[in-house]
């Protein structure tokens, strides 16, 4: 059985002992700069100032990267926003690094490459969703919601479960960063007509619609073009300013 791998991104040219998983028996395997990952390796991002890579913006793949050395819980936050596969501080222990990398990998592989919803095909890959041969340009927290709510088609999610799954929050916030994303999504969706593939539960939570129920409503506004009461423009996470963020399609 091989080894496990990791790639080192940083401008230390080798990982403090804390991080380094040679100790464990890991290999390192070669990278030249962020722009080169392909997403077939974990790979661990130095977030320490002065070592964080100049271009670290320029990862194409950020789930497959585990964050550490972010202390700062609002840059923690925006990594996780921007797609990034996990963010830690400074005081990981080492083999909690590990199980975190594993984890990741692991999900990667037992992953499908794409998922339908109603007309549109998402792609896991580029991280955002097509219509025929059109990308919606979805931010990577709008692709995971999306994502979520057809894996499981037309169940209703509740907020919890969505902040859970999506956000990995146990708990509830005191936030509208929700409803803010689903709103934003939702923008997108129409204009490719398919506002409607994300419901509001009359029970509260989101679904993935259905393209009859909108007809049934007999109403010029479907559930998937309403905005949520609880939504306000602005208070939520907004991480289109990490460079990281952008889509990269090919």
């Amino acid at each position: 059985m091989s080894l496990p791998s990791f790639i080192w991104l940083s401008r230390a040219c080798r990982p403090p002992a804390r991080w380094d998983l040679r100790l464990l028996a890991w290999t390192r395997a070669p990278a030249a700069g962020c722009r080169s990952v392909d997403g077939g390796v974990p790979c661990v991002l130095d977030w320490r100032a002065g070592e964080r890579p100049r271009d670290w913006g320029e990862i194409r793949h950020p789930a497959t990267v585990v964050v550490v050395g972010a202390d700062d819980a609002r840059d923690r936050t925006r990594l996780l926003d921007a797609g990034f596969g996990d963010a830690v501080g400074m005081n990981i222990a080492l083999v909690e690094l590990a199980s975190r990398l594993i984890r990741l990998k692991a999900f990667a592989r037992s992953m499908p490459r794409e998922r339908r919803a109603g007309p549109l095909v998402l792609d896991l890959f580029y991280r955002d969703a097509r219509a025929g041969d059109r990308w919606l340009g979805l931010h990577p927290r709008e692709f995971a919601l999306l994502w979520r709510l057809a894996e499981t088609p037309f169940a209703r999610l509740s907020r919890r479960e969505l902040l859970a799954d999506v956000w990995r929050m146990e708990h509830v916030p005191e936030t509208n960063s929700l409803e803010v994303h689903v709103s934003r999504l939702r923008a997108k969706l129409a204009i490719s007509h398919c506002a409607w593939l994300v419901r509001t539960h009359p029970d509260g939570g989101y679904q993935l619609g259905r393209p009859q129920a909108v007809r049934a409503a007999g109403s010029t506004r479907s559930d998937g073009a309403m905005l949520d009461r609880r939504v306000a423009i602005g208070n939520g996470v907004d991480a289109q300013e990490l460079r990281g963020s952008k889509h990269a399609a090919e």
